[in-house]
């Protein structure tokens, strides 16, 4: 919201405190003409009609606002003021119901609803009714107001308010808690698990305190941190459920899928009717190539809750499931209808993009793509400016001079083998081949080092003026070798015991400047593909996170330019550095590219790597069970079929559609 909208919708409720109702309508629907989706314009206008007695007005704009803004409690709570006017109580209480199950500080609607269980005699629910509002009431008002303002995703004022009041002297651990739960949501990891971890000291026996910094943990891909915390929680307590999801997603970061099925397979037990769960499971069960298992599991999850999503998606991105005809048409029924949610429509669409592209219906399916990405852009941050801001700081630090002058700095271990590039680049395919190889632990896609950079960048850099990389020129010798030295230590818990390790986090290729700084000794693959095919691919895979460029055509072309200049500068100021890998060329002539792969790791040629589907091993990305089979070529091209609404993709990639082999 821009701050000249922010003054109005101020001024709006301060006509409405002054019951000057048709003033306030008349000045919201004004707004609603500059900015026609405004959530607080709507819930302005329907508030004040129902305060005219407009009641059915007020129903109907609430109608608009819930399609607009599903998730917006105050709607539920004006709707049941609306309801409780004319008197139809079982109504009031399903609207006031929906506003704390998405709001939990919504004092008003507790209230209502004490009042309206008592009236219909509902004792123990009025009785809760009444505990929640007694908590409320015991806690300070600024925070009462601020966690209001969080749940309904109003971070900023939310935070400034907790702010204000700790400044002044307030010190409720339930302001700290919430301070880390805003940081979660602004993906400021490390400022995050500070609060939080805060909190918990505070008050080592405040559940929700402990369970959010558990989580949080989890988002940051502290994997082992999270696998150690709540194993020794479940020692103290084996009848705590709710740990048992978190300790299943710290195994599965881990690579220990036979771990966590065995815990899925517990939870599933006792939650049979959890849809969540079965997706979990599946999940899990795909990492070590037991597909049908998984196809039983994601199946079951979409029979469970039919406009559930995710299950849908989690069988189109097998890559090898073929949608029967009642599956398409349950899919159809389920995206089109009204009630579907904005998560699961756009799961639906990228698998319903999958299903018509299987049965050679292209225009359906880019129908479905192109929608997909509609609905999941309008939800993710992902700023092209700062991402090429950040790249041209890295060519104009990271100088050839620059690592002269640090030349021998850092760990010297040879163990990492870095694969990067785009996602949907073939990166995995070379993994497999590597991971083949008698020497070679194949690993997956590890957090390290976007963490390396996150806890460079504190504190948090403004995004016009980012402090990674020109933190770099700033560093000591010895905390290069630091860097390095904990990268090592703590990409252990993922590996075997063989001497080489691959990490294939694509987007490393943004840090190879850091690589060579930390790890002068490893070794780093760049898998390119070709761009429309590459771009195309992306389009048409839904990330279970990241990967936020991925959404638009724009977007993913400007990356891809982005990523081309980054990598050219590599190869000027890193000469022999970074092996270059066509994808294409892989396809075409497997084991001459091995030998190449394996000759600049330092390693002999295998039989086993040539032979790399027949490798068993744990793989997450969504090429798993393509690399699971012997290569074929006809999907080299897979854009083709796409060609007539791919001439914006043309447009922005522009020269790198043919500069890409430079």
């Amino acid at each position: 919201m821009s701050s000249v909208t922010q003054l109005e919708v101020g001024r709006i409720r301060e006509l409405s405190k002054c019951a000057r109702h048709a003033e306030a309508i008349s000045a919201a629907q004004t707004l609603l003409t500059q900015t026609p989706q405004d959530r607080d314009a709507l819930y302005l206008i329907a508030a004040n009609q129902r305060c005219l007695n407009r009641i059915s007005d007020a129903l109907a704009t609430l109608e608009k606002l819930e399609r607009l803004h599903p998730r917006f409690s105050l709607l539920y709570q004006e709707r049941g003021q609306c309801y409780l006017t004319l008197r139809n109580l079982p109504a009031a209480i399903v609207a006031f119901s929906r506003a704390v199950s998405l709001n939990p500080a919504l004092t008003t609607s507790w209230l209502m609803l004490e009042r309206l269980y008592r009236g219909i005699g509902e004792t123990k629910r009025a009785a809760a009714a009444s505990e929640h509002v007694s908590v409320l009431q015991q806690l300070p008002q600024e925070v009462v107001r601020a966690a209001s303002l969080f749940s309904d995703r109003d971070l900023p004022p939310a935070e400034n308010i907790l702010q204000k009041y700790r400044a002044a002297g307030g010190n409720h651990v339930e302001a700290l808690r919430l301070l880390g739960r805003i940081a979660h949501q602004r993906k400021a990891f490390e400022e995050a698990e500070t609060l939080l971890e805060d909190a918990v000291k505070v008050a080592p026996n405040y559940r929700a305190a402990r369970l959010d910094y558990i989580r949080l943990l989890l988002d940051a891909q502290k994997y082992m941190k999270v696998h150690d915390l709540v194993a020794g929680l479940l020692e103290l307590d084996t009848a705590t459920n709710d740990l048992l999801p978190m300790y299943a997603a710290a195994c599965v970061g881990l690579g220990r899928h036979q771990e966590a099925i065995a815990v899925y397979r517990q939870l599933v037990i006792a939650s049979p009717a959890s849809a969540e769960l079965h997706v979990s499971l599946g999940h899990a069960l795909q990492s070590i190539g037991r597909q049908r298992e998984a196809i039983d599991s994601y199946q079951a999850a979409a029979s469970i809750r039919p406009n559930f999503g995710d299950a849908y998606w989690s069988l189109a991105n097998l890559k090898t499931y073929h949608f029967s005809e009642g599956e398409i048409s349950r899919m159809l029924a389920e995206e089109a209808a009204p009630g579907t949610d904005r998560v699961d429509r756009y799961h639906l669409c990228f698998a319903l993009g999958k299903a018509h592209e299987d049965r050679g219906e292209y225009t359906q399916s880019w129908q479905f793509y192109e929608r997909g990405n509609m609905l999941k852009r309008a939800e993710v941050r992902y700023d092209a400016k700062r991402f090429e801001i950040t790249a041209r700081r890295e060519i104009e630090v990271c100088t050839a001079e620059f690592f002269a002058a640090r030349s021998g700095v850092g760990a010297q271990d040879p163990d990492p083998i870095f694969i990067v590039g785009l996602p949907r680049s073939g990166s995995t395919l070379v993994e497999q081949i590597l991971a083949s190889h008698s020497q070679i632990d194949g690993t997956q896609e590890l957090p390290e080092f976007p963490r390396i950079v996150r806890e460079l960048e504190r504190p948090l850099s403004d995004p016009a003026n980012p402090r990674y990389p020109a933190v770099l020129t700033e560093l000591a010798p010895d905390k290069f070798r630091s860097l390095g030295e904990s990268y090592i230590r703590n990409t252990r818990h993922y590996r075997e015991k063989l001497p080489y390790f691959v990490d294939k986090m694509p987007n490393n290729f943004r840090h190879i400047g850091l690589i060579h700084l930390i790890l002068p000794n490893a070794k780093i693959i760049d898998v390119r593909r070709e761009p429309l095919a590459c771009c195309f691919s992306n389009l048409k895979q839904l990330f279970a996170s990241g990967q936020e460029f991925t959404y638009g055509i724009e977007d993913i072309a400007r990356y891809y330019r982005t990523y081309l200049e980054l990598m050219r500068h590599w190869k000027r100021v890193l000469p022999g550095r970074v092996l270059r890998v066509s994808y294409e060329d892989v396809i075409e002539d497997v084991e001459g590219n091995a030998r190449r792969i394996l000759e600049f790791c330092e390693l002999e040629v295998e039989p086993a790597c040539i032979e790399f589907y027949k490798h068993q091993r744990n793989i997450a990305t969504a090429s798993s069970e393509q690399v699971r089979q012997p290569i074929f070529r006809t999907g080299l091209l897979p854009w083709r079929a796409y060609e007539a609404w791919l001439d914006p993709l043309k447009h922005h990639l522009g020269d790198a559609r043919f500069a890409y082999r430079d």
